[in-house]
C-alpha cells in the first residue's frame, strides 16, 4: 500500500469535532429514556462541565492560533479559522439539545416523579415569606451590587461566575428614557439550590428554587430608591489556556502560581445568558465583553447546568438511581493483610473501580510505618481533598524514610491543588519534585525499597489511572503490584531520570515516553502488518481514551490494508476513520459510555500466538507519545493475561452501553437483533462481587528466602 494514498485529509477526522460527538454521546445516555431519570440528570450535567473545560482550553487555544495568524492545517485538511467556524455551529446545536433534554425529557419527568424546579409564580404566599427571610438572613449580607457609571467603571467579571445584569432607574429621574446598570455575583460560597419546605398535602414532594432566582426576585432590596426595569442572569467563559515560558522560569512553582491568576481576567470566549434578557443589555454587554456574535448563547433556562449534580444528592430518590455499587476485595491482595507478603506471592492485578482501591493506599501507609523500608518514591497527578496518600507519605518522611515524590504542577486545573500538596510534603521532609522542563509528567508510579533477610527488595505499583481514592470508585482503570527485579530496576530507572540527568540506553521491561514508547508501538503494529501479509493470523486490540495521532493510525490503517483485524475500544476522540474501504476496512471502533468513566488503557498484540499485553497511563496521542513522561508496563503472569483479555473481550461483547463509529464519523448504538443484552460495566461488577470469596489473610510475617517465586 502506497502510504501517501492513506495519508490524506479525507481519512481523518478532526479532533475537536471528534471530542463534540463523545460529548454527544454522554448527551444520548441523558436522553436515553432506559437509564434512570437521576442518571440522565447526571449524564445532562456531566455534558455542561464537559463543553465549559473544551471552551476554555479547546476553542481558547484556536482562537489564539486565529489572533497569531497560525494557518497550518490539522489532521484532517482544517485551518484554525475553519475549526472555528464548523465548532461555532456545532456547539449551538449542541446547546439546543441540551436545553431541550432540559426542559421537554427531564423537567416534566422529574415533576412526576415528585421534585420540582419552581419559580416564584408556582409560590404561594407562605412560601414566598420563607423565602423573604432566607434571603435577608443568609443571601443579602453576601452579596456586593456593582452599579456602573462615569466613576465606577465595569467591574471584572470572573471566569465561570453566574451572575445578574440589571436596568435600573433611578425614581429622582425624571427622563423615561435615562437608565443605569448594575450587576451582583450570585455567591459562588452559597448553595445554588434552596429547598423549600414541604407542604401539608399529604404528598411527599421536593421542590427547589435556584440562587439566583431568588436573588433576582429580591434585588430591588440591593438598589434602594431605584426601579429594576429588567434583570436577568449572564455567564462568560475565559481563555484558560495557560501558557509557561518553562525555559525562562527561574521557579516553575512561583511561575504557575502567577498564570493561575491570569485565568481570571484571559479574553472572553463565550457569553451566555438568559433569554429573556433585555436587549439593551444583550448589546451593552456584547460590547464589554468583546464577543462576537459567534460567541453569545441564549439559553431557556438555568445558566450551567452542573447544579444538576447537586440535585443528583438530593435524599429520596435512590429507586430514581442506579444502585451504589460498592468496590469488592481482590482475595489476593487485602489491605487488612501484610501488602508486602502477599506482593511476594506473585504479580497483582486490580481492577478498579470493580476491585477496591484500598490496598493502593494500604501500599504507601503500610511503607510508612514499617521499620524495615527504606525509601518510597511516587508521582502524583491528581489526588483527592484529603488525599491519605499524601497523608501516608508525609508520615513516611516524619519517621525516616528517604521519600521522593514527582507532583506535577501543570495538571491542568489541579495546579493549585497540586502546589498545596507539594508545598505541605516539602514541610513534612519529603523531596519533591515538580516535573520536567517542557514535560507533563503523567506516568503512575509507585517504588517501595525494603530492606530483607536476602537484601534489598523493590515493590512497585504500576497503574492506568490517578493516585486518587476518590475517583478510584468513579473510574475504570487497572493497578499492577510486583516485586519481580526487572521491573524493579526499571522503576529506579524512571525515578533517576526524573530526579536528575540519567537516561538508560536501554529499559527492561517498561515502555516509556517521550523517547522510546512510541517507536515500540509502531514495531508492534507493524510486526502484526508483517505477520499477516505473510498469511499468519494477526490481530490487535488497543483500549484508550483518545486516539489521534497521525504516525500511529497510519500504521494501522497499513495494518487493516494487510488484513489484521483491528477493534478499537475508544471512549473519546477518535481522529481515525473506521470501515472505509482501501483504508480502514477492517477496523472497528466502539465506545463506551456508562455509569463508570471508561479510563483504562489496555493494548494486545496477537504477536503469531506469543500474545503481548500492556497496560498504562499513555493514550495515542501527540501529547501523551511526545510532550508526556508516561509508562506502559507488560503483563506475563498468564493468569492476569487472561484477567486483561477477559476485560478487553467482554467490553467488545458489550449490547448496551456501546457505540459504534460509522464511516462518516457518527456513532450509533450497537444493533441489538440477535444478540443478547450485556452490560460491561455491570458484568464486571457482578464477576467481582462472585469473586470475592473470603480467604485466610496473609498477616504480616518475616520474609523467608526462597518462598517467593523468581521472575526473570
Amino acid at each position: 500500500m502506497v502510504k501517501n494514498v492513506l495519508d490524506r485529509p479525507e481519512n481523518f477526522t478532526n479532533r475537536e469535532l471528534s471530542w463534540l460527538e463523545f460529548n454527544y454521546r454522554i448527551l444520548g445516555e441523558a436522553r436515553d429514556r432506559k437509564n434512570p431519570l437521576f442518571e440522565r440528570m447526571k449524564f445532562l450535567s456531566i455534558t455542561a462541565s464537559n463543553l465549559d473545560e473544551f471552551f476554555m482550553v479547546r476553542i481558547a487555544s484556536l482562537k489564539d492560533m486565529v489572533n497569531a495568524g497560525y494557518e497550518k492545517k490539522d489532521i484532517a485538511g482544517m485551518t484554525p479559522q475553519e475549526q472555528l467556524d464548523a465548532l461555532n455551529e456545532k456547539t449551538h446545536h449542541f446547546s439546543e439539545k441540551q436545553y431541550s433534554t432540559y426542559n421537554r425529557s427531564l423537567l416534566p419527568k422529574l415533576a412526576e416523579e415528585g421534585l420540582s424546579i419552581v419559580s416564584f409564580s408556582d409560590l404561594s404566599e407562605e412560601d414566598v415569606d420563607f423565602l423573604e427571610e432566607y434571603f435577608h438572613q443568609n443571601i443579602y449580607p453576601v452579596l456586593t451590587p456593582m452599579a456602573i457609571d462615569s466613576s465606577r467603571p465595569f467591574p471584572l467579571i470572573q471566569n465561570k461566575t453566574l451572575n445578574i445584569a440589571a436596568l435600573i432607574k433611578s425614581k429622582d429621574k425624571k427622563d423615561h428614557k435615562e437608565f443605569d446598570i448594575a450587576t451582583v455575583q450570585v455567591p459562588s460560597v452559597l448553595p445554588r439550590i434552596v429547598v423549600l419546605p414541604r407542604k401539608e398535602d399529604g404528598k411527599k414532594k421536593t421542590r427547589i428554587i435556584l440562587l439566583e432566582t431568588i436573588i433576582e426576585h429580591f434585588l430591588d432590596v440591593l438598589f434602594l430608591n431605584h426601579e429594576i426595569i429588567c434583570a436577568a442572569p449572564y455567564r462568560i467563559m475565559r481563555n484558560a489556556d495557560l501558557s509557561i515560558d518553562e525555559d525562562d522560569a527561574e521557579d516553575l512553582l512561583k511561575e504557575i502560581e502567577k498564570s493561575l491568576k491570569k485565568r481570571q481576567w484571559g479574553e472572553v470566549i463565550k457569553f451566555e445568558y438568559d433569554d429573556r434578557m433585555d436587549k439593551r443589555l444583550v448589546k451593552y454587554l456584547k460590547k464589554q465583553f468583546k464577543v462576537r456574535s459567534a460567541d453569545m448563547y441564549a439559553f431557556n433556562g438555568p445558566l450551567d447546568l452542573t447544579f444538576l449534580m447537586k440535585c443528583y444528592d438530593l435524599e429520596g430518590f435512590e429507586h430514581l438511581k442506579e444502585p451504589v455499587y460498592k468496590p469488592q476485595v481482590n482475595q489476593k491482595l487485602r489491605a487488612d493483610g501484610d501488602i508486602f507478603a502477599q506482593i511476594r506471592e506473585g504479580d497483582v492485578l486490580l481492577h478498579h473501580p470493580y476491585e477496591s482501591f484500598d490496598p493502593v493506599v494500604a501500599f504507601i501507609r503500610q511503607a510508612a510505618e514499617d521499620k524495615d523500608v527504606l525509601a518510597i518514591k511516587q508521582t502524583l497527578y491528581r489526588v483527592s481533598g484529603h488525599s491519605p496518600i499524601i497523608a501516608a507519605l508525609a508520615r513516611a518522611a516524619e519517621n525516616g524514610k528517604q521519600v521522593t515524590v514527582l507532583v506535577e504542577l501543570k495538571a491542568r486545573f489541579d495546579e493549585e491543588n497540586n502546589i498545596n500538596w507539594a508545598k505541605k510534603l516539602e514541610k513534612a521532609g519529603c523531596h519533591v519534585i515538580y516535573g520536567l522542563v517542557g514535560l507533563k509528567t503523567h506516568c503512575k508510579i509507585a517504588l517501595v525499597v525494603r530492606k530483607e533477610s536476602d537484601g534489598i527488595r523493590r515493590y512497585v505499583h504500576l497503574g492506568t489511572g490517578n493516585y486518587n481514592d476518590s475517583t478510584a470508585k468513579l473510574y475504570t482503570d487497572i493497578g499492577m503490584f510486583t516485586c519481580r527485579n526487572v521491573i524493579g530496576e526499571d522503576a529506579t530507572a524512571v525515578f533517576n531520570m526524573l530526579s536528575g540527568y540519567s537516561e538508560p540506553a536501554s529499559w527492561n521491561r517498561l515502555l516509556v515516553a517521550p523517547i522510546w514508547m512510541k517507536d515500540r508501538f509502531l514495531e508492534m503494529i507493524k510486526r502484526e502488518t508483517k505477520n499477516a501479509r505473510e498469511g499468519k493470523p494477526a490481530k490487535i486490540v488497543a483500549k484508550c481514551n483518545s486516539l489521534c495521532d497521525k504516525k500511529i493510525i497510519l500504521a494501522l490503517y497499513e495494518a487493516s490494508c494487510a488484513g489484521v483485524q483491528i477493534d478499537l475500544i475508544v471512549r473519546g476522540i477518535c481522529c481515525l476513520v473506521a470501515g472505509k474501504p482501501g483504508v480502514s476496512e477492517n477496523i472497528r471502533v466502539r465506545s463506551i459510555v456508562g455509569t463508570f468513566l471508561e479510563h483504562a488503557r489496555i493494548f494486545y498484540f496477537y504477536n503469531d500466538g506469543h500474545e503481548e499485553i500492556y497496560l498504562g497511563s499513555a493514550d495515542w496521542m501527540p501529547r501523551n507519545l511526545d510532550r508526556r513522561v508516561e509508562i506502559v508496563f507488560p503483563v506475563e503472569e498468564e493468569a492476569l493475561k487472561e484477567k486483561a483479555k477477559h476485560i478487553l473481550k467482554v467490553q467488545l461483547d458489550d449490547t448496551m452501553k456501546a457505540h459504534c463509529l460509522q464511516p462518516d464519523g457518527s456513532y450509533q448504538k450497537v444493533d441489538r437483533r440477535g444478540k443478547d443484552a450485556l452490560e460491561a460495566q455491570k458484568q464486571f461488577c457482578k464477576e467481582a462481587v462472585e469473586a470475592n470469596v473470603p480467604v485466610p489473610v496473609i498477616q504480616k510475617r518475616t520474609f523467608e528466602p526462597g518462598k517467593a517465586p523468581e521472575f526473570s
